[in-house]
């Protein structure tokens, strides 16, 4: 039986996930997903790699201002180089400085690391692994030993591998971590090679294991079963290659289907929020399948299931969304039944009995509209506003009374000049505005709040936060059908929308439309 209180948490974000292609940290996004680290409940943040550049100096320095209530800050770095004892090495010192309470070092435990890579001999390998981390463990409370490519180095040279493990043993490490570095290895190989290790090594161990191989979930999973204790991952599984463990997946994992309570049931509510709040600062989209914290983790499309999660949602839910912070969502397509009409207007407080003949009417124009192009799954507010026209819950707001979009192109080193005007009737008042844009529709954007604003206040709070155009038909050429999915936001929600047309423009003005209707039926009723 795995104790609870014995598996420690360590996230490497900051560090080996912002090797990641695409990702570049600033300081001020380091202390910021520190601290929602730290209200997560992780044990141990490597903040990263002091020794490597001026920017992860400065990390230290800046995140000892801030109060955190449970991780320790670690600083991470290579064992000393080849020809240079630790008390000289630069990298070294730049640990110490680094003014942390804990130091995790790597060290080669492959065989052809040295020997090709660093042009050494094995022993003197093994010697720079023993100095360095006897040499720090007389500075720091606690020093983590990471095997860098632990598993590819057994396969090759079992005796050398063991031999790299028992270096940094005998140096008085507190931790040693096994290291999947290429992430290639199978379960059945870690399983069968943690066994091998146990038998010699009494030091605490750990686990590190990338995703090349689709394999680190479950790797991670597989060692805290056989006894490993402190568990390496990044949030979102961001990291260098193909990624490192996802922390996102371990961390319900552990404590929902493993019975592993590492953090408390309110922090684990927190996980889809942390996953968010990391991507949003990465500057990802975030990655909407994702297990457990993705928006799709929880959304039903089909008819079938919807009936069924109407009735008892462990029909098709393994886990209550909740429990990870995250929520059920009911998908609207050309899939679905009267369920999911029935669920979707619940959801946004509309009574609608399942006997009343507009069910079946909604769902037939939802049917007639997604076979014309429409695609109401990312655009829940076109839809809210589909069932309240059926309804005559919908209220007219404006009416247009017709715009002209100008692009106009001067130079040909210039870019493109666009300008939209735009004439609407609000009440008994006609309004007739112009603005420009950075292209057509970011011009009929700026145009249509320009003219609405003086009416409606509350439209200053709306950003477009996203725009898609989708091709419906590739052989019409540029007189295909084109679908605009807009994503809206006003700081408190966010909403999509849609229009289909075989001009961009119409159909931009649908989804734009219906952005605005939206954010007013929210506002105003």
């Amino acid at each position: 039986m795995i104790r609870s209180n014995s598996i420690k948490i360590y996230d490497t974000t900051l560090r080996d996930g912002s090797q990641a292609e695409d990702i570049a940290f600033s300081v001020e996004d380091k202390i910021r997903i520190a601290q929602k680290l730290d209200d997560l409940g992780i044990h141990y943040i490597e903040g990263g790699w002091p020794g490597s550049n001026p920017k992860d100096i400065r990390f230290f320095q800046e995140i000892k201002k801030v109060r955190l209530s449970h991780a320790k800050i670690v600083a991470f770095g290579s064992t000393c180089r080849p020809g240079t004892l630790p008390e000289e090495d630069r990298n070294i010192q730049a640990l110490i400085d680094a003014g942390t309470e804990v130091v995790t070092i790597f060290g080669k435990s492959w065989d052809i690391h040295p020997l090709e890579a660093l042009n050494i001999s094995l022993e003197e390998n093994l010697k720079m692994i023993y100095q360095s981390v006897r040499f720090l463990k007389d500075r720091f409370s606690e020093v983590i030993f990471d095997a860098e490519h632990f598993f590819d180095g057994f396969k090759s040279n079992r005796r050398y591998a063991l031999s790299a493990l028992k270096a940094a043993q005998d140096a008085r490490a507190d931790w040693i971590v096994l290291c999947d570095t290429n992430g290639g290895t199978l379960p059945d190989e870690l399983q069968s090679t943690i066994d091998e290790v146990k038998k010699e090594i009494t030091v605490p161990l750990g686990i590190h294991v990338h995703n090349d191989a689709d394999m680190a979930v479950a790797n991670t999973l597989l060692a805290v079963k056989k006894g490993l204790a402190l568990i390496q991952g990044t949030i979102n599984g961001y990291g260098e290659r193909c990624g490192n463990a996802n922390l996102c997946s371990i961390l319900p994992n552990l404590k929902l289907k493993m019975g592993i309570d590492c953090i408390t049931d309110d922090q684990l509510e927190k996980i889809t929020h942390v996953s968010r709040f990391v991507s949003e600062l990465a500057n990802l989209p975030h990655h909407k399948y994702m297990p457990y914290v993705g928006d799709s983790a929880f959304a039903h499309k089909g008819g079938v299931h919807v009936s069924a999660i109407r009735k008892s949602d462990v029909t098709y839910e393994h886990v209550q969304p909740e429990r990870v912070g995250n929520r059920r969502r009911v998908l609207i397509s050309d899939l679905s039944g009267e369920s999911n009409i029935l669920y979707k207007a619940a959801e946004y407080k509309i009574d609608l009995e399942s006997r009343d003949p507009k069910v079946r009417m909604i769902l037939n124009d939802l049917k007639r509209l997604e076979n014309q192009g429409f695609q109401f799954e990312g655009a829940e507010g076109s839809f809210e506003i589909l069932i309240k026209k059926a309804l005559g819950q919908h209220k007219k707001f404006f009416e247009l009374m017709g715009f002209r979009v100008i692009v106009e192109k001067r130079r040909e080193e210039d870019p493109p000049l666009s300008e939209a005007t735009i004439m609407v009737r609000v009440g008994d008042r006609i309004e007739h505005t112009a603005a420009v844009g950075n292209g057509p529709v970011n011009a009929l954007d700026h145009a249509i709040r320009k003219a609405l604003e003086k009416f409606y206040p509350e439209l200053r709070e709306v950003k477009l936060m996203d725009y898609k155009v989708r091709i419906l038909s590739s052989k019409d050429g540029t007189a295909a059908q084109t679908r605009v999915l807009i994503e809206s936001g006003d700081g408190k929600s966010t909403w999509g929308t849609v229009g289909v047309s075989e001009n961009i423009i119409q159909a931009s003005w649908q989804a734009l439309v219906d952005s605005i209707d939206y954010k007013l039926l929210k506002e105003k009723g």
